[in-house]
């Protein structure tokens, strides 16, 4: 059989649409804005208004930056972060760190479920568990049964439901001169203020995030007859890294900007009107409601929804990832279930502990709590690692991190040690 050209390869390439080229960049940023993620936000704005807005500055250069070198190790060696974690790290340290990330990740899941359950019950007067259940299934067959491409392209469709908060800006009065000072001139008073800022750093540069992109770079080699591993076809390497740079700076860019949109809002409506505690999404849709409107009210709900179908398979997902390189199981979204057990046993027991996890007498704020501490503990050794290896030739050949990448990847990994020290402290 013929082997596909270098040069059939560069013209698909180019002649492939934005929308095309978008992938796992895309979904990874869309998926940080999970309902836990919303709900740090939402604190932000209602306690601090425009206070904060500058955070979100802050964390862009950083999240690209981890996040281009979890994509490049993966398009690179045609194996996820795990499996050169593994390769790399003794086991009872790989051993600690996938407990953590299961955990971490299933707190996480619970708490989504019961913030999109509480999310419905506001907007359309539904039952909560029953829609807990409804989505707990939803997210599991869309897992289990859906072939890769056909899922890669229906968790794209779910980043539309982020439009939801950019929306939102237009429907409430800002005072933008006062946002401009909160984006622009970085102000940090007090311990609350500082606990929020690394609360914030922490649903945006999360671990599960950093597992799932590089898988998903693998899965895309692994689903394209004419893509292979840039080790393999170092011919590749300009157009395809070129791809993942637009790819991802724009998923995370979408990530920064439904941030910042969420901290307006709130800062536009709660904190303007006195409401200055936010407990969870569901809270801050709730407290919209009198303030803003139905319709902002309404937006918000739905967006709760979307964002948490959206990010509940990614959290199981790249826990499912994470395990299963890791030890060396055949993984991926395109096996069927029966083909790769664990992999999909793990996703399995992911959602449905999380699930469970919803119906506990929990607070859901204090699951994230945890959660935010397991990841705060967990992201800077993992983030260390991976500069570990994106910056070995052993590992990466010709392909090691650039210049500017290593300065930004170190500067992200120090900043979230310099945050989970902080978190545990405040």
């Amino acid at each position: 059989m013929r082997r596909p050209t270098f040069s059939g390869i560069r013209n698909r390439i180019h002649e492939s649409t934005l929308a095309e080229r978008l992938g796992p960049g895309l979904i990874t940023g869309a998926a940080d804005d999970d309902p836990s993620g919303i709900a740090t936000y939402s604190q932000a704005g209602a306690a601090f208004g425009y206070g904060l807005a500058w955070s979100m500055l802050l964390t862009y250069p950083l999240m690209c930056a981890i996040q281009l070198v979890s994509a490049r190790v993966g398009r690179v060696t045609g194996k996820g972060l795990a499996a050169n974690l593994g390769a790399r790290l003794p086991v009872w340290l790989m051993t600690i760190l996938l407990v953590g990330l299961f955990g971490a990740n299933t707190i996480n899941i619970g708490a989504d479920f019961a913030a999109m359950g509480a999310a419905a019950r506001l907007a359309i007067g539904a039952n909560e568990r029953i829609m807990a259940v409804i989505f707990a299934v939803v997210s599991l067959l869309l897992q289990l049964f859906i072939p890769y491409q056909r899922y890669a392209n229906v968790l794209k469709w779910l980043t539309l439901a982020l439009l939801a908060y950019v929306a939102l800006v237009f429907v409430v009065k800002v005072d933008w001169p006062a946002f401009a000072k909160g984006l622009f001139l970085p102000t940090l008073d007090g311990r609350r203020a500082i606990s929020t800022v690394v609360a914030v750093f922490g649903t945006t540069i999360s671990p599960y995030l950093f597992f799932w992109q590089s898988s998903q770079e693998v899965e895309e080699t692994e689903q394209d007859d004419e893509v292979e591993p840039l080790l393999d076809r170092p011919e590749q390497s300009q157009e395809v890294l070129r791809g993942i740079r637009i790819d991802t700076f724009i998923g995370m860019a979408a990530s920064n900007i439904v941030g910042l949109a969420i901290i307006v809002a709130t800062a536009a409506t709660l904190h303007a009107n006195g409401k200055t505690s936010i407990s969870t999404a569901a809270d801050a849709a709730s407290a919209l409601r009198p303030v803003a409107g139905d319709f902002a009210f309404v937006l918000f709900s739905l967006g709760i929804v979307g964002t948490g179908l959206l990010a509940v398979p990614v959290l199981a997902g790249s826990a499912a990832y994470a395990i299963g390189e890791a030890r060396g199981w055949k993984t991926g979204l395109d096996e069927k279930p029966w083909q790769a057990v664990g992999f999909y046993g793990a996703i399995g027991a992911a959602t449905l502990f999380g699930f469970a996890m919803s119906f506990t007498s929990i607070d859901p704020m204090k699951q994230l709590f945890f959660s935010a501490i397991i990841n705060g503990v967990i992201a800077a050794p993992i983030m260390a690692a991976m500069m570990w290896i994106a910056t070995s030739r052993d590992t990466m050949g010709e392909f090691v991190a650039p210049t500017a990448l290593r300065i930004f990847g170190l500067a992200a990994t120090l900043i979230m040690a310099v945050a989970s020290i902080a978190l545990l402290a405040t």
